[in-house]
Protein backbone atom coordinates (compact mmCIF):
# COMPACT_ATOMS: atom_id res chain seq x y z
CA UNK A 1 0.00 0.00 0.00
CA UNK A 2 1.58 3.43 -1.28
CA UNK A 3 1.42 6.36 0.95
CA UNK A 4 -1.32 7.91 -0.83
CA UNK A 5 -3.55 5.12 -0.75
CA UNK A 6 -3.17 5.14 2.93
CA UNK A 7 -4.24 8.54 3.07
CA UNK A 8 -7.26 8.42 1.33
CA UNK A 9 -8.77 5.24 2.91
CA UNK A 10 -7.68 7.11 6.58
CA UNK A 11 -9.69 9.74 4.93
CA UNK A 12 -12.35 7.73 3.64
CA UNK A 13 -12.43 6.06 7.45
CA UNK A 14 -12.92 9.41 9.26
CA UNK A 15 -15.43 10.35 7.06
CA UNK A 16 -17.69 7.42 7.08
CA UNK A 17 -17.39 6.12 10.71
CA UNK A 18 -19.88 7.78 12.58
CA UNK A 19 -22.43 8.30 9.71
CA UNK A 20 -24.98 5.61 8.84
CA UNK A 21 -23.43 4.75 5.41
CA UNK A 22 -20.93 1.86 6.30
CA UNK A 23 -17.20 2.72 6.80
CA UNK A 24 -16.24 -1.04 5.71
CA UNK A 25 -18.26 -0.99 3.02
CA UNK A 26 -16.96 2.41 1.94
CA UNK A 27 -12.88 1.40 2.20
CA UNK A 28 -13.99 -1.68 0.36
CA UNK A 29 -15.51 -0.09 -2.76
CA UNK A 30 -12.79 2.77 -2.85
CA UNK A 31 -9.99 0.06 -3.15
CA UNK A 32 -12.32 -1.44 -5.89
CA UNK A 33 -13.09 1.49 -7.37
CA UNK A 34 -9.36 3.40 -7.42
CA UNK A 35 -7.82 -0.75 -8.65
CA UNK A 36 -5.91 -1.20 -5.64
CA UNK A 37 -5.91 -4.28 -3.77
CA UNK A 38 -8.54 -4.90 -0.75
CA UNK A 39 -7.15 -3.24 2.46
CA UNK A 40 -8.84 -6.26 4.11
CA UNK A 41 -10.54 -6.49 7.75
CA UNK A 42 -6.88 -6.20 9.60
CA UNK A 43 -6.71 -3.03 8.08
CA UNK A 44 -10.24 -1.39 8.80
CA UNK A 45 -9.89 -2.58 12.18
CA UNK A 46 -7.22 -1.16 13.19
CA UNK A 47 -7.80 2.32 11.14
CA UNK A 48 -11.44 2.73 13.36
CA UNK A 49 -9.03 2.55 16.95
CA UNK A 50 -8.31 6.40 14.98
CA UNK A 51 -11.88 7.22 14.70
CA UNK A 52 -12.48 5.65 18.19
CA UNK A 53 -10.06 7.80 19.82
CA UNK A 54 -11.77 10.72 18.53
CA UNK A 55 -14.80 9.35 20.56
CA UNK A 56 -13.22 9.14 22.97
CA UNK A 57 -12.60 12.87 23.18
CA UNK A 58 -15.26 14.53 21.93
CA UNK A 59 -17.37 12.25 24.92
CA UNK A 60 -14.50 12.70 27.26
CA UNK A 61 -16.61 14.40 30.15
CA UNK A 62 -19.35 11.45 29.58
CA UNK A 63 -16.62 8.50 29.40
CA UNK A 64 -15.24 9.95 32.40
CA UNK A 65 -18.63 10.53 34.56
CA UNK A 66 -19.38 6.82 33.40
CA UNK A 67 -16.13 4.89 34.22
CA UNK A 68 -16.17 6.64 37.85
CA UNK A 69 -19.28 6.12 38.28
CA UNK A 70 -19.09 2.00 37.18
CA UNK A 71 -15.99 1.51 39.34
CA UNK A 72 -17.64 2.96 42.61
CA UNK A 73 -20.59 1.21 42.31
CA UNK A 74 -18.58 -1.90 42.37
CA UNK A 75 -17.55 -1.08 45.99
CA UNK A 76 -20.48 1.09 46.74
CA UNK A 77 -24.06 -0.36 46.55
CA UNK A 78 -25.44 2.68 46.85
CA UNK A 79 -24.46 3.74 43.58
CA UNK A 80 -25.45 0.72 41.96
CA UNK A 81 -28.96 2.65 41.14
CA UNK A 82 -27.39 5.79 39.83
CA UNK A 83 -27.55 6.27 36.02
CA UNK A 84 -23.98 6.59 34.95
CA UNK A 85 -23.10 3.23 37.01
CA UNK A 86 -26.56 1.46 34.83
CA UNK A 87 -24.96 2.87 31.40
CA UNK A 88 -21.45 1.41 31.98
CA UNK A 89 -23.08 -2.26 32.84
CA UNK A 90 -25.27 -1.59 29.63
CA UNK A 91 -22.69 -0.89 27.51
CA UNK A 92 -20.35 -3.87 28.74
CA UNK A 93 -23.67 -6.01 28.17
CA UNK A 94 -24.33 -4.33 24.44
CA UNK A 95 -21.07 -5.41 23.38
CA UNK A 96 -21.04 -9.07 24.34
CA UNK A 97 -23.16 -9.69 20.70
CA UNK A 98 -20.72 -8.60 18.95
CA UNK A 99 -17.72 -9.84 20.40
CA UNK A 100 -19.45 -13.29 20.51
CA UNK A 101 -20.35 -13.14 16.66
CA UNK A 102 -17.13 -11.64 15.94
CA UNK A 103 -14.82 -14.25 17.26
CA UNK A 104 -17.46 -17.13 15.60
CA UNK A 105 -17.11 -15.29 11.63
CA UNK A 106 -14.49 -13.71 11.94
CA UNK A 107 -13.34 -16.15 8.76
CA UNK A 108 -16.46 -14.96 7.17
CA UNK A 109 -15.74 -11.46 7.80
CA UNK A 110 -12.41 -11.72 6.45
CA UNK A 111 -13.76 -13.46 3.27
CA UNK A 112 -17.34 -14.16 1.62
CA UNK A 113 -18.63 -11.38 3.48
CA UNK A 114 -16.21 -8.92 1.06
CA UNK A 115 -18.23 -10.02 -1.71
CA UNK A 116 -19.19 -6.59 -3.13
CA UNK A 117 -22.73 -8.19 -4.21
CA UNK A 118 -23.15 -8.93 -0.06
CA UNK A 119 -22.64 -5.00 0.65
CA UNK A 120 -24.75 -3.88 -2.52
CA UNK A 121 -27.60 -5.68 -0.74
CA UNK A 122 -26.41 -4.75 2.92
CA UNK A 123 -26.58 -1.57 1.51
CA UNK A 124 -29.63 -1.19 0.12
CA UNK A 125 -31.81 -3.10 2.99
CA UNK A 126 -30.27 -1.56 5.98
CA UNK A 127 -30.87 1.89 3.79
CA UNK A 128 -34.64 1.03 3.64
CA UNK A 129 -35.02 -0.31 7.61
CA UNK A 130 -33.13 2.96 8.58
CA UNK A 131 -35.23 4.93 6.65
CA UNK A 132 -38.82 3.04 7.96
CA UNK A 133 -37.24 3.67 11.37
CA UNK A 134 -36.46 7.35 10.67
CA UNK A 135 -40.05 7.63 9.40
CA UNK A 136 -41.38 6.41 12.51
CA UNK A 137 -39.22 8.93 15.04
CA UNK A 138 -40.56 11.59 12.54
CA UNK A 139 -44.22 11.09 12.82
CA UNK A 140 -44.00 10.83 16.71
CA UNK A 141 -42.03 14.29 17.07
CA UNK A 142 -44.32 15.38 14.91
CA UNK A 143 -47.59 13.88 15.30
CA UNK A 144 -49.84 14.88 12.70
CA UNK A 145 -53.64 15.51 11.92
CA UNK A 146 -55.66 12.86 13.78
CA UNK A 147 -52.20 11.90 16.05
CA UNK A 148 -50.52 13.66 19.34
CA UNK A 149 -46.77 13.97 19.62
CA UNK A 150 -45.63 11.19 21.58
CA UNK A 151 -42.39 11.54 23.59
CA UNK A 152 -39.81 9.46 22.66
CA UNK A 153 -37.81 7.93 25.15
CA UNK A 154 -34.11 8.97 26.49
CA UNK A 155 -31.03 6.98 27.70
CA UNK A 156 -32.35 7.14 31.24
CA UNK A 157 -35.30 4.74 30.43
CA UNK A 158 -32.69 1.97 28.68
CA UNK A 159 -32.28 -1.36 30.41
CA UNK A 160 -30.87 -4.30 29.93
CA UNK A 161 -33.39 -6.09 27.49
CA UNK A 162 -32.69 -2.73 24.91
CA UNK A 163 -29.38 -2.87 25.59
CA UNK A 164 -28.85 -6.22 24.91
CA UNK A 165 -31.11 -5.10 21.47
CA UNK A 166 -28.54 -2.20 20.67
CA UNK A 167 -25.69 -4.82 20.60
CA UNK A 168 -27.15 -7.24 18.35
CA UNK A 169 -27.90 -4.37 16.20
CA UNK A 170 -24.24 -3.37 16.48
CA UNK A 171 -23.46 -7.11 15.96
CA UNK A 172 -24.92 -6.72 12.42
CA UNK A 173 -22.07 -4.12 11.40
CA UNK A 174 -19.71 -7.01 11.34
CA UNK A 175 -21.20 -7.71 7.48
CA UNK A 176 -19.62 -4.61 5.43
CA UNK A 177 -22.06 -2.90 4.22
CA UNK A 178 -24.56 -2.80 6.96
CA UNK A 179 -23.00 0.38 8.88
CA UNK A 180 -22.24 0.10 12.97
CA UNK A 181 -24.09 3.35 13.59
CA UNK A 182 -26.79 2.95 11.13
CA UNK A 183 -27.58 -0.56 12.81
CA UNK A 184 -27.72 0.81 16.37
CA UNK A 185 -29.45 3.91 15.48
CA UNK A 186 -31.85 2.26 13.11
CA UNK A 187 -32.41 -0.57 16.17
CA UNK A 188 -33.01 2.51 19.07
CA UNK A 189 -35.36 4.83 16.75
CA UNK A 190 -37.44 1.44 16.10
CA UNK A 191 -37.53 0.81 19.86
CA UNK A 192 -38.90 4.41 20.40
CA UNK A 193 -35.73 6.37 21.29
CA UNK A 194 -35.13 9.80 20.35
CA UNK A 195 -32.34 10.52 17.38
CA UNK A 196 -29.98 11.98 19.78
CA UNK A 197 -30.28 9.15 22.66
CA UNK A 198 -29.66 5.98 19.26
CA UNK A 199 -26.82 7.77 17.90
CA UNK A 200 -25.01 8.71 21.68
CA UNK A 201 -25.67 5.35 22.62
CA UNK A 202 -24.00 3.81 19.38
CA UNK A 203 -20.83 5.82 19.96
CA UNK A 204 -20.37 4.67 23.47
CA UNK A 205 -21.29 1.39 22.67
CA UNK A 206 -18.91 0.80 19.86
CA UNK A 207 -15.82 1.96 22.03
CA UNK A 208 -15.07 -1.46 23.72
CA UNK A 209 -15.96 -3.23 20.45
CA UNK A 210 -13.57 -1.37 18.10
CA UNK A 211 -11.04 -1.25 20.49
CA UNK A 212 -11.07 -5.14 21.29
CA UNK A 213 -11.13 -5.72 17.56
CA UNK A 214 -8.23 -2.97 16.71
CA UNK A 215 -6.17 -4.57 19.04
CA UNK A 216 -6.64 -8.32 18.25
CA UNK A 217 -6.26 -7.24 14.69
CA UNK A 218 -2.39 -5.89 15.26
CA UNK A 219 -1.03 -8.99 14.95
CA UNK A 220 -2.21 -9.02 11.36
CA UNK A 221 -0.99 -5.98 10.75
CA UNK A 222 1.69 -5.40 8.39
CA UNK A 223 1.20 -8.66 7.04
CA UNK A 224 0.63 -9.10 2.91
CA UNK A 225 0.77 -5.43 0.70
CA UNK A 226 -0.53 -3.79 4.03
CA UNK A 227 2.55 -2.27 6.12
CA UNK A 228 2.31 -0.76 9.97
CA UNK A 229 3.83 2.86 8.73
CA UNK A 230 0.93 3.40 6.02
CA UNK A 231 -1.73 1.66 8.67
CA UNK A 232 -0.49 4.10 11.32
CA UNK A 233 -0.84 6.83 9.17
CA UNK A 234 -4.15 6.05 7.68
CA UNK A 235 -5.23 5.77 11.51
CA UNK A 236 -3.76 9.47 11.86
CA UNK A 237 -5.84 11.20 9.70
CA UNK A 238 -9.16 9.00 10.49
CA UNK A 239 -8.88 10.58 13.98
CA UNK A 240 -8.40 13.97 12.56
CA UNK A 241 -11.45 13.92 10.37
CA UNK A 242 -13.76 11.12 12.35
CA UNK A 243 -13.44 13.83 15.46
CA UNK A 244 -14.60 16.92 13.21
CA UNK A 245 -17.59 14.57 11.76
CA UNK A 246 -18.59 13.91 15.07
CA UNK A 247 -18.83 17.30 16.02
CA UNK A 248 -21.26 17.98 13.13
CA UNK A 249 -23.25 14.70 13.37
CA UNK A 250 -24.19 15.25 16.51
CA UNK A 251 -25.74 18.64 15.54
CA UNK A 252 -27.01 17.66 12.41
CA UNK A 253 -29.40 14.80 13.96
CA UNK A 254 -31.08 17.07 16.30
CA UNK A 255 -32.89 19.29 13.25
CA UNK A 256 -32.37 16.86 10.36
CA UNK A 257 -33.93 13.56 9.49
CA UNK A 258 -31.33 10.53 8.33
CA UNK A 259 -33.37 10.41 4.62
CA UNK A 260 -30.07 11.86 2.71
CA UNK A 261 -28.27 8.89 3.94
CA UNK A 262 -31.10 6.55 3.08
CA UNK A 263 -31.70 7.62 -0.38
CA UNK A 264 -27.18 7.51 -0.69
CA UNK A 265 -27.17 3.96 0.10
CA UNK A 266 -29.97 2.77 -1.91
CA UNK A 267 -28.34 4.73 -5.08
CA UNK A 268 -25.15 3.21 -4.02
CA UNK A 269 -26.08 -0.57 -3.53
CA UNK A 270 -28.22 -0.24 -7.15
CA UNK A 271 -24.87 1.46 -8.93
CA UNK A 272 -23.04 -1.38 -7.31
CA UNK A 273 -25.46 -4.03 -9.06
CA UNK A 274 -25.83 -2.58 -12.10
CA UNK A 275 -21.77 -2.28 -12.44
CA UNK A 276 -21.60 -5.71 -11.43
CA UNK A 277 -24.02 -7.00 -13.77
CA UNK A 278 -22.10 -4.95 -17.02
CA UNK A 279 -19.38 -6.55 -15.77
CA UNK A 280 -17.70 -2.83 -15.36
CA UNK A 281 -16.98 -4.52 -11.90
CA UNK A 282 -15.72 -7.56 -10.63
CA UNK A 283 -17.24 -8.51 -7.27
CA UNK A 284 -14.42 -9.84 -6.10
CA UNK A 285 -12.36 -6.92 -7.07
CA UNK A 286 -9.40 -6.80 -5.23
CA UNK A 287 -9.67 -9.69 -3.36
CA UNK A 288 -6.51 -10.78 -5.21
CA UNK A 289 -4.06 -9.17 -2.99
CA UNK A 290 -2.00 -10.50 -0.62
Amino acid sequence: MSWFESFVLGLVQGLTEFLPISSSAHLRLTAAFAGWHDPGAAFTAITQIGTEAAVLIYFRKDIARIVSAWFRSLTNSAMRSDHDAQMGWLVIIGSLPIGVLGLAFKDQIEGPFRDLRLIATTLIVLGIVLGVADRLAARDETGGKHRAIKERKSLRELGVKDGLIFGFCQAMALVPGVSRSGATISGGLLMGYTREAAARYSFLLAIPAVLASGVFELKDAGEGHVSWGPTIFATLIAFAVGYAVIAWFMKFITTKSFMPFVIYRVALGILLFVLIGAGVLSPHAGESAG
